[in-house]
């Protein structure tokens, strides 16, 4: 078949299709036809191709001499997606005819689809990612934002201002979804106040599809036709109206694919209104009465709580739960008091609002935490649903978080892997065996491979700086002193998140002093790069990222601060290539999981953070740097102070003198030692296919079997 099409023809089916993202050879090639525009276009093959008609593509290919690796790389391609010797043929064999239905209102794929805000999108990505690798029957249900998140600008005060973009289908790779009448899938939600259309749009992820539904159509009137335009915009009401449309609209909309999940997995309560729909099927289809139906969808419900701070979860008034769900609480044969008291911890309480986060954990019978640490918190928070078991009764597990080593591991990284690892490592990265030949690296080869990742880094971010600078008029002068910043022989710090905070990304200006002192010491030279949005109306946030920005431009720490404008899966991936440490210093036990860190530890940097959630499990003493013991205050600004000097003494005492600790060949043979000892131990514990692995076998297969089980493992 691969013979008989052209090379702009495969090119474009793979363009089509988000697996060559996580390829580096599939990647290599876009980039080699026009390296400008790719970089231009946000590495989107399908605008790339569209500016290459097929004559001239063939051109470009001769001089590049393309056509084996084209053929080499859709063969790969078509192998990947006819393979049936995975690991879930054999493991996940009950979810084959009724598969995992995954609904998140985020999803962090790659930079050319903004549909994303931060953590959760892009972990819910990677879970997509490793489901297909892995072969896992899983579908994913989300929203698709017209005009994503947002694109971050930063004004001469300091001030984060926001833009948004138009994303068209036709740029995307995307397409309408086909329902088994063999016409385009619409899908519709009744409210008090009308109806809500959707349209259905498919991509593809490896052996995974993903559904968003989209309400900007003729059908909807203004306010319901820009309901899908932003990710988290708007007040309560443009809320719950998404929230509607992604789990009682995706349901419908798995229904008109003739796709019957056997599980329901809601990442985070923002898609818990699936569960609701759920149990309408199955008194509609059924006739059960709703008890019994409630009890068989909470049978095959999963549900994954992310967010360790009350305010985190959505809520809403009586009106407007009676405005949106009236009508399927009538077909439930619901009460308006019976329906507010599915959403409230207390059902016989008036005074409290309706919980997306309390539906979710009632219509599930498996929920977990995101980290060890963030279970304790979860079922410390969430106890009074359950007040009559002790709270290390209370069935909320945990499954860590992990990162898809393929999307974030550097093509430079990956050839020392592929030559000390097992053949098929990449096939087995949960397996700690896997991981143990990575000791076998040589510290030169180690060493001389970060730093190239690190001297990319530094490109890269004085190439954004220079653009950005030009953007407000900077001369000459200006942009050549840019463009020499950032030394490549600093030891390299990297700071990037979102601006919430109590992630304190402004830690360090508690103890400026010291920090100052610690940033000027030229015979040990120390720089740091920030990058990272706040939510639009944070403005909390937002003055915390002011804060950091005039840091920057403070001339005694001689231009070792900088901070890079609009943080996204592209910064990110040079940062977490090519920084020596990662600095996270959250309000401990505030942080639910985080996975930054963890794609650092893929790429030989180290971690230096407060010990708090996926580094409350993954510290060792020997593999990173920790911030504190663990201990919290009950007084935020006596915690704040002594994390603040905890982090400068930590530098001062370990990191720079380890960092510095040069042989003759200049290499730090100790902390090259910590770098290796960071994969070994850390690789295959946070990663996504052991993520997924854990849940298939702890969460999706008892579901699927329709088993019970009063606590979900803590795996």
């Amino acid at each position: 078949m691969s013979e008989q099409l052209t090379l702009h023809e495969k090119l474009s089916h793979l363009a089509r299709n988000y697996w060559w993202s996580w390829q580096p050879d599939a990647a290599a090639i876009f980039r080699s036809i026009d390296p400008a525009r790719w970089s231009e276009l946000d590495h989107n093959p399908v605008l790339l191709l569209r500016e290459y008609t097929p004559d001239k593509l063939e051109d470009r290919a001769h001089q590049l001499s393309l056509h084996s690796s084209v053929n080499r790389m859709y063969r790969k391609w078509q192998e990947y997606m006819q393979s049936d010797d995975t690991w879930g043929d054999t493991q996940a064999t009950v979810l084959g005819h009724r598969p995992t239905a995954y609904f998140s209102a985020e999803f962090g794929l790659h930079e050319s689809l903004p549909v994303y805000s931060g953590g959760l999108g892009v972990l819910a990505g990677d879970h997509l990612k490793s489901a297909s690798d892995l072969g896992v029957p899983l579908v994913g249900v989300g929203l698709f934002y017209d005009e994503g998140y947002f694109f971050q600008k930063v004004d001469e005060t300091g001030w984060q201002q926001e833009d948004y973009i138009h994303a068209k289908t036709t740029d995307l790779p995307m397409r309408p979804a086909v329902g088994t009448d063999g016409k385009p899938v619409k899908v519709s939600v009744q409210t008090r106040t009308g109806t809500i259309y959707a349209t259905v749009w498919r991509i593809d992820v490896g052996r995974v599809r993903l559904f968003l539904l989209n309400t900007d159509i003729p059908d909807n009137g203004e306010e319901d036709r820009t309901l899908t335009a932003r990710l988290y915009s708007g007040g309560t009401r443009t809320r719950i109206r998404q929230e509607i449309v992604l789990g009682v609209g995706g349901l419908r909309a798995l229904t008109a694919l003739g796709i019957r999940p056997g599980v329901i997995h809601m990442n985070e309560g923002h898609s818990a209104f699936a569960g609701l729909e759920m149990v309408r099927m199955k008194m509609q289809e059924d006739g059960l009465p709703f008890d019994q139906a409630l009890r068989e969808t909470a049978m095959m419900g999963c549900f994954t709580t992310h967010t360790p701070v009350p305010a985190g979860h959505d809520r809403f008034d009586s009106d407007l739960i009676n405005e949106h769900i009236g009508p399927l609480a009538e077909q439930l044969g619901l009460d308006h008091r019976g329906l507010l008291g599915l959403g409230r911890v207390d059902p016989h309480n008036d005074g409290e609002s309706f919980c997306m986060t309390v539906l979710a954990f009632k219509l599930s019978r498996r929920a977990n935490a995101v980290s060890s640490l963030h279970g304790v918190v979860s079922r410390r928070m969430w106890a009074p649903l359950w007040p009559w078991r002790a709270e290390e009764e209370i069935p909320i597990g945990h499954v860590t978080n992990g990162v898809h080593v393929p999307s974030w591991m550097a093509a430079q990284m990956r050839v020392l892997y592929d030559r000390v690892l097992p053949l098929d490592w990449y096939l087995r990265t949960g397996e700690p065996e896997v991981w143990a030949g990575f000791e076998n690296v040589t510290p030169g080869e180690l060493w001389e491979t970060h730093q190239a990742l690190k001297n990319r880094l530094i490109l890269f971010v004085r190439q954004r700086m220079m653009r950005s600078a030009r953007r407000y008029g900077a001369d000459n002068a200006e942009i050549d002193r840019i463009g020499s910043m950032l030394d490549p022989n600093a030891l390299t710090i990297g700071f990037a998140r979102r601006f919430a905070p109590y992630k304190r990304a402004d830690l360090v200006m508690r103890d400026l002093e010291n920090f100052r002192r610690v940033l000027g010491d030229e015979n040990r030279p120390v720089q740091v790069i920030y990058a990272g949005k706040a939510h639009p109306r944070d403005d909390l946030g937002k003055e915390v990222m002011r804060n950091i920005i005039r840091l920057t431009g403070d001339t005694s720490l001689l231009g070792r601060v900088v901070f890079v404008e609009n943080y996204d899966i592209n910064v990110c991936r040079h940062l977490i290539q090519g920084v020596d440490v990662w600095l996270n210093n959250p309000r401990r036990p505030l942080e639910a999981s985080g996975t930054s860190g963890q794609k650092v530890v893929l790429n030989g940097g180290l971690n230096l953070s407060v010990l708090d959630g996926w580094w409350a499990e993954g510290y060792d003493g020997k593999n990173g740097f920790a911030i504190g013991g663990g201990q919290t205050h009950v007084d935020y600004a006596v915690q704040d102070q002594r994390d603040a000097q905890d982090l400068v003494r930590v530098l001062n005492e370990e990191v720079i003198p380890i960092y510095f600790d040069r042989d003759r060949d200049d290499i730090p043979q100790k902390w090259v030692k910590m770098m290796k000892r960071a994969v070994r131990t850390l690789g295959w514990r946070f990663n996504a296919d052991r993520m997924v692995m854990d849940y298939v076998k702890s969460s999706y297969i008892p579901a699927a079997g329709g088993l019970s089980c009063a606590m979900p493992p803590a795996v």
